[in-house]
């Protein structure tokens, strides 16, 4: 097992993989690829480093598939709880639909409310 090194602001957190696997019935929000992750935003932006890969508002269904791939791919490592549920990161490669591979985080939520699994972001 590997550490799994995620920056958070000026702390540098090391996360140890749990073994855990994100299921693949895990809930990605068609909303958080066309309205957030594929849209150019003034703050946080990550539409232009999806867009090397070749992810764009006009594929999103090609970001979706990339993502399942990535999730089914490797472990997760639990980050953190809250009220919320427990968070995950699984850092590897997204595979871009141009032959250009990113490096990434993925961030997932396991709700409390019902055990559910629930992508919440991608960190470059």
């Amino acid at each position: 097992m590997f550490p799994i090194f995620i920056q958070q602001t000026s702390i540098l957190k090391v996360c140890w993989g749990t073994g855990v696997k994100i299921p693949d019935n895990a809930t990605i929000p068609e909303s958080k690829l066309i309205r957030y992750l594929l849209v150019l935003r003034l703050r946080n932006d990550k539409s232009k480093f999806l867009a090397q890969a070749g992810f764009t508002a006009a594929n999103p269904e090609a970001l979706l598939a990339a993502l399942q791939q990535h999730m089914i791919s490797r472990e997760a490592s639990e980050h953190r709880s809250d009220e919320y549920g427990t968070y995950y990161h699984v850092q590897g490669i997204l595979r871009g639909i141009n032959g250009i591979n990113l490096n990434i985080v993925t961030v997932w939520l396991q709700r409390n409310a019902d055990g559910q699994f629930q992508f919440i972001t991608l960190v470059p």
